[in-house]
C-alpha cells in the first residue's frame, strides 16, 4: 500500500479541552485553544500505511508473512465475523511533539499542554479520515468494515505493537516501537479493521459496543468517553 496522506479536518475544541483535562472549565480562554489548533495544523504531517490480510477465524490468526495469532478475548470477539483484516499504522510525525517539549522546557506549560492535546485530536481526526477511505474501498469489494480496534483497547496487550508495525509496513512512515512497546513518534496510532463479507451481520452492533470506552478498564484515561 502506498503512503496515504490524510488531510486534517477542523479540530474539535471540546475534544482538545477534554484531552487536556480542561473540559470542566467552561470559561477557558478560547484564543488559547485557537492557537493550539493553528499550531497543530502547521506542525502535523499525517501519514498512514496499511495492508490487508486474510484472517483465519478458526485459529484467530492474521495471515501475514509473520502470522499474528491473537490471544486477547476482546480482539478475538471483535474479529469473529471477519474474513480479512486491515492492519493500519498512522502518525502525524515528530514536529508537533518537538514543539510540545520545547514549551515544557521553557516553562510554557499551558501552551505545551494544549498543543499536546491538539496533537492527540489531530491523530484521531487523521485516523478517522483513513478509516473512511478504507470503508469506501472495502464497500466496492463487497465488504463491511468494522470500527477500528487498537492495541491497548480492552485487554489487547500493547506488546503486539512490533508485529503490528511490521504487518502495516510502518517503516515506510518512520513509525517504530520502543522496547516498552510505545510508539515513536508518540502522536501515532496502530489499529486493525475487520472486514466482514456479510452486509447484514447482526453482530456488528454488538461488536461495536464492545470496543467503546465503557468496556475499557482504563477508567482514568483523559480520552475516555462515557
Amino acid at each position: 500500500m502506498p503512503i496515504y496522506n490524510p488531510a486534517l479536518k477542523p479540530l474539535n475544541m471540546s475534544e482538545i479541552k477534554r484531552y487536556s483535562g480542561l473540559d470542566q472549565y467552561a470559561d477557558f480562554p478560547a484564543h488559547l485553544l485557537d492557537q493550539a489548533c493553528t499550531e497543530a495544523y502547521i506542525l502535523a504531517q499525517p501519514q498512514a500505511t496499511w495492508q490487508i490480510y486474510d484472517y483465519d477465524v478458526s485459529t484467530s490468526t492474521i495471515m501475514g508473512a509473520e502470522p499474528l495469532t491473537l490471544q486477547a478475548p476482546k480482539i478475538i470477539n471483535y474479529l469473529a465475523s471477519s474474513v480479512q483484516v486491515v492492519v493500519i499504522a498512522l502518525t502525524i510525525g515528530p514536529k508537533l511533539e518537538t514543539q510540545v517539549n520545547e514549551y515544557f522546557t521553557s516553562g510554557e506549560y499551558t501552551f505545551g499542554l494544549l498543543l499536546d492535546a491538539a496533537g492527540t485530536a489531530a491523530v484521531e481526526v487523521a485516523a478517522n479520515q483513513v478509516c473512511e477511505f478504507i470503508k469506501r474501498q472495502a464497500a466496492l469489494q463487497g465488504y463491511l468494515p468494522l470500527p477500528r480496534f487498537s492495541p491497548g483497547y480492552g485487554n489487547w496487550d500493547i506488546t503486539v505493537q512490533p508485529l503490528i508495525l511490521k504487518l502495516a509496513n510502518a517503516h515506510e512512515i518512520n513509525l517504530i516501537a520502543t522496547e516498552s512497546c510505545m510508539l515513536l513518534p508518540r502522536k501515532s496510532i496502530t489499529a486493525v479493521i475487520g472486514l466482514t463479507a456479510n452486509q447484514n451481520d447482526s453482530s456488528v452492533g454488538y461488536m461495536y459496543q464492545d470496543t467503546t470506552c465503557p468496556q475499557c478498564p482504563q477508567i482514568n484515561c483523559l480520552a475516555r468517553k462515557e
